[in-house]
């Protein structure tokens, strides 16, 4: 009865999202806490909410200060060169901006941390993007491509595959690596065809430039409002570059021991400080950007109730232990292969922390019953479950903050992105068997 009522709730969910029948704001909150009552669980539904809210505390508090920290740094001018130096290096032509979007993110995810990724990558493209006028939910796709190919050994998937089936990092990691290169490729393949795809609809050949650019200019002259100039302090250009790397080197660094909330709340009150030191102006930077900030810390609470309500309930884990009765002894060999085809569109269905704890093991073990060695099941998830996954899933606050900082909606990332990242899924799922790493 959980499961039925776990599937039904999460498909209903996605349903009103995906036909914009209700906004993520409102079906996040509304359809959760009527599941919960239908189940019975009454005033208990209180409680999920809370530890649904109190888990996702951290994060809010992350997203919302680093939404104005960036904001902040932005309107002094910190990203004007670093957007310049893009502008000089990939031109006008859609071809170059979007791969060259694609290795932006890339290099910056090196960190395993998507959030950082979109937070830097986004706001610096996404004025050329305006200006060439290519579609926005390309840069949305590029950058969640790039975040979702990469299962390096510190990221979250990574090591929660690892801790759930008791097994070393390297042993998992180290077969997925010709893998790994086999999906860049792919990605960087995907990046051009979109770009070529924008230059055709753009009207754009080779040698011309995007309408508004004189012709035979070589890169966007970006041109700044008498406001944005008066914000601008490009005398503090330095100082904002190393608060902004202590910062990042910081989460990278020492997250465990310092919280990335706290750092962007430190960040945020010295960036104001240094480039606004008035209180007047403070405020009004602060106002400038609130408003984008309010809304990714709701949507990011309306999760919260969502993810609350689905643990606390235990539909997750019911639909888990439901969905793995359905595999016949005779098919346990296919078990890897079919879980990495399957494992990317699981990102929509599962959280991390659901999936490799709950669904894995026991997959795992129904494999392992069967002859499949475990690290064969965990590789097949990493192709795709909150991997390639993650930057698509309702249940994974990154998403969120690829359509709040692109300006997009949800459900048009996901319509938009979710084939791609399903693609590079599958190549990878193939390039798996090619290369030996688990059998067909």
């Amino acid at each position: 009865m959980l499961a039925l009522l776990g599937l039904c709730t999460i498909a209903l969910l996605l349903a009103v999202i995906l036909t914009k029948r209700m906004s993520p704001l409102v079906a996040l909150i509304v359809i959760p806490v009527a599941a919960a009552l239908i189940g019975g669980f009454g005033l208990d539904t209180g409680k999920f909410v809370l530890t649904g809210l109190q888990n996702l505390a951290g994060v809010v508090g992350m997203f919302v200060f680093a939404i104005l920290f960036f904001g902040i740094v932005s309107d002094a001018g910190m990203l004007d060169p670093i957007v310049d130096r893009i502008l000089a290096a990939v031109g006008t032509r859609p071809t170059r901006i979007v791969p060259g979007t694609t290795l932006l993110a890339l290099l910056i995810h090196l960190d395993g941390s998507g959030a950082v990724t979109f937070l830097i990558t986004i706001p610096a493209m996404l004025p050329l993007y305006d200006r060439v006028g290519i579609d926005r939910r390309i840069l949305a796709c590029a950058a969640s491509m790039a975040a979702g190919v990469n299962f390096l050994p510190w990221t979250g998937p990574m090591i929660r595959a690892s801790a759930a089936l008791k097994l070393p990092v390297p042993e998992i990691f180290s077969p997925l690596v010709p893998v790994q290169l086999v999906g860049l490729v792919f990605i960087f393949a995907v990046s051009y065809w979109l770009g070529l795809r924008e230059e055709r609809r753009l009207a754009l050949a080779p040698g011309t430039a995007a309408a508004g650019i004189a012709p035979g200019s070589a890169t966007i002259a970006r041109t700044l409002s008498d406001a944005e100039r008066a914000l601008r302090r490009p005398g503090r250009f330095w100082i904002n570059i190393l608060l902004t790397v202590a910062i990042l080197g910081t989460m990278v660094f020492m997250a465990e021991k310092v919280p990335p909330a706290l750092m962007f709340m430190l960040g945020t009150a010295l960036a104001l400080i240094i480039n606004y030191p008035q209180v007047d102006a403070q405020r009004q930077r602060i106002d400038a950007h609130a408003k984008a900030a309010i809304l990714m810390a709701s949507i990011l609470l309306a999760a919260g109730v969502f993810t609350g309500i689905m643990q606390g309930t235990g539909m997750l884990k019911a639909m888990a232990q439901t969905a793995v009765t359905f595999v016949p002894p005779e098919m346990g060999g296919h078990i890897p292969f079919a879980l990495g085809l399957v494992s990317m569109p699981l990102s929509m269905l599962f959280d991390p922390d659901s999936f490799y704890f709950g669904v894995l093991p026991v997959v795992s073990e129904v494999a392992h019953q069967l002859g499949v060695p475990p690290v064969q099941v965990a590789q097949g998830a990493l192709l795709g479950q909150m991997t390639t996954g993650f930057p698509v899933s309702p249940l994974t606050p990154a998403t969120f903050l690829v359509c709040g900082l692109t300006g997009i909606d949800l459900a048009d990332h996901q319509k938009f992105t979710f084939p791609f990242l399903l693609a590079a899924s599958v190549v990878m799922t193939f390039a798996c068997v090619v290369l030996g790493v688990f059998p067909l």
